[in-house]
């Protein structure tokens, strides 16, 4: 099974020191997500830098703060200093971030991600893009990558059906957060891969990321779930997924209990057509990073 870890660094020193970690431990991929912390793609170029073999991936970078070429320049940066292992996750984020915090408008996300995705796929491949949609306009190339260097894939935050129909046709997959398995089964997976199907492209990849603990007490594991998750509860595109699966909460999708209930949980989600899981361990890490481990 694919494996990757969440990272959960507050500074390079601890980004480079937990992706190293997921290294020595056998994981295929860390995450790290791009909220009010530190800058992940600087972080994760230096990781890259310091720590061979594992997939770096992005989880994920909001789109609307940053123009699609200044994104493609800074994960081609990301991809040459980490030797080809760099995956560009990218999403809208939330409109209370966008536009309550930071004042964007917020509007037009089905011709946003699209106009996005025009322009930033083709950077990405080292491509030209002349290009003019609704909302965001490209027309430059950047200047040639290293000899050898591949295209950056990209993995959209794509929860509802017009954005995974985009995600599908425009990018090399989704990664989800807090979308259950029933849901990533019967809605996610099939959706993204007929979007990609129909499009003539490569089975996308499906990135599914949960919060994962080991225990003993899983109701205590479950309350603490609550808390800790809580705000995804009430974010509309999250909402909406939790509906879908017919969670109550963030708890509810969280994958916890014993070491068998853990592994059966993370079965399930291959089994709905994952092709990584990603494990947001947030709770009891010695023997939960443990059992991640022996399944690799």
């Amino acid at each position: 099974m694919d494996i990757g870890i969440g990272l959960q660094a507050q500074t390079i020193d601890q980004t480079v020191a937990q992706v190293r970690q997921a290294a020595d431990a056998g994981f295929g991929s860390v995450w790290m997500s791009q909220i009010f912390g530190i800058d992940t793609l600087t972080a994760l170029a230096i990781a890259g830098r310091e720590v061979p073999g594992i997939r770096l991936g992005s989880a994920v970078v909001p789109t609307y703060p940053r123009h699609p070429m200044t994104l493609a320049a800074q994960a081609r940066t990301v991809q040459e200093a980490s030797g080809g292992r760099f995956a560009l996750g990218i999403g809208l984020s939330h409109q209370i971030v966008m536009e309550s915090m930071l004042g964007l408008p917020w509007k037009r996300h089905t011709d946003h991600l699209r106009d996005y995705l025009s322009i930033l796929g083709p950077l990405c491949r080292g491509e030209s893009v002349d290009y003019e949609g609704p909302t965001l306009t490209g027309r430059l190339t950047l200047d040639p990558a290293p000899e050898g260097q591949p295209p950056v894939p990209i993995l959209v935050a794509a929860l509802g059906p017009k954005l995974l129909a985009i995600a599908g046709a425009l990018s090399e997959g989704t990664i989800t957060w807090m979308t259950g398995p029933e849901t990533i089964r019967t809605h996610v997976a099939p959706s993204i891969r007929a979007a990609a199907a129909a499009a003539g492209r490569p089975d996308p990849e499906v990135v599914v990321m949960l919060p994962v603990a080991v225990t003993d007490d899983a109701a205590a594991a479950r309350a603490k779930a609550a808390q800790l998750f809580s705000a995804y509860g009430f974010l509309p595109s999250y909402r909406a997924m939790l509906d879908r699966e017919g969670a109550a909460g963030p708890a509810d999708v969280a994958i916890v209990g014993t070491a068998d209930e853990v592994r059966a949980g993370i079965e399930a989600v291959f089994a709905a057509g994952a092709t990584t899981f990603g494990a947001a361990v947030f709770t009891n890490a010695g023997p939960t990073t443990e059992l991640l481990a022996s399944l690799l």
